[in-house]
């Protein structure tokens, strides 16, 4: 880190450019140190309103999801502040909580679930945040929020759609009747996918669910098979959790050929390149040799994948 500081320092970079990239590499540095002995734990991010009440219903439900997800082997992070990202964290517990909390010219404490905890970390960038967030994170669920809410879900979902990101269950959570994200929705369809901005398999990529039970059940359901995927000379390699079934393969072949280049999918041994990944090793795979444009279709492909049992 030092060596590339001093690169650019010899570099035409302004003094202000060289404090800004020192303190982004000493923010990410310490963050991955923080979450570095927990990389083996799935985690769930929760985003929402800082503005609800302890006795709001959308409280209670984002609560409730914590400790549900949490059951299921999972770890909450939010942005640590109040609201629902506090709900997140009473619902999992300190000890399965990390929080993410932001300087802002306006003091935001951390909510007294997560604060002064060791799994805290206060960034003074959002990118930086971001940055942590999509990297740590094995599904995002938003509940309904204002700016900040709506600026984290679109770039979540273009992240998404641009493959930038990996692909993960992305929830938006609603109560019954309020129809918060079905009107988000109604414009994303109207405004955006019929006027061509957008292709209907980007519609994808989210679901919206009004139960804690229905956010659980989509989370769990994308991990019910499938484990992880990594591209190795060009070809996107998956990792499953269970022998990939001969149907399977001959499904995938069948209702996927138009994300198929120079090849079928097939069944493959680990590729050296991925010995830096040892704790991956003994997984079956599949070799996907996937044209890295319609991620729409990935993640239907990861659906097909899931199903393998119901096949």
């Amino acid at each position: 880190m030092l060596e590339t500081v001093n690169k650019l320092a010899s570099d035409q970079v302004s003094q202000g450019e060289l404090k800004l990239l020192n303190r982004a590499l000493k923010e990410l540095r310490y963050a991955f140190k923080v979450f570095s002995p927990y990389r083996a734990i799935r985690k769930a991010s929760f985003f929402g309103s800082s503005r609800v009440s302890e006795k709001d219903p959308y409280y209670q439900m984002a609560a409730e999801l914590g400790r549900r997800l949490v059951q299921k082997g999972f770890m909450i992070i939010t942005g640590a502040g109040e609201g629902i990202m506090q709900a997140g964290h009473e619902g999992a517990g300190r000890e399965r909580s990390f929080g993410a909390n932001i300087r802002l010219p306006f003091v935001q404490e951390a909510n007294r679930f997560i604060g002064k905890d060791p799994k805290l970390v206060t960034f003074r960038y959002f990118f930086t945040r971001k940055l942590v967030f999509v990297k740590e994170v094995d599904a995002f669920v938003f509940f309904p929020g204002g700016f900040g809410t709506h600026d984290e879900a679109v770039e979540i979902l273009t992240l998404a759609q641009t493959g930038k990101s990996q692909i993960v269950p992305i929830v938006f959570m609603d109560l019954p009747g309020k129809n918060y994200w079905r009107e988000w929705e109604r414009f994303v369809r109207s405004r955006m996918l019929d006027n061509g901005y957008i292709s209907e398999q980007d519609l994808n990529f989210f679901k919206i669910v009004e139960d804690v039970s229905g956010a659980v059940e989509e989370i769990q359901k994308f991990y019910r098979n499938y484990h992880s995927y990594r591209y190795v000379n060009g070809n996107l390699v998956m990792r499953l959790i269970h022998p990939p079934q001969a149907s399977l393969v001959e499904r995938l072949n069948r209702e996927f050929p138009d994300i198929l280049v120079d090849g079928p999918v097939r069944l493959i041994d680990p590729f050296p390149e991925e010995s830096d990944e040892p704790e991956t090793l003994h997984l079956p795979r599949l070799l996907i040799p996937f044209n890295r444009r319609n991620f729409g279709r990935l993640r239907q492909l990861i659906d097909a994948v899931n199903d393998q049992g119901t096949i």
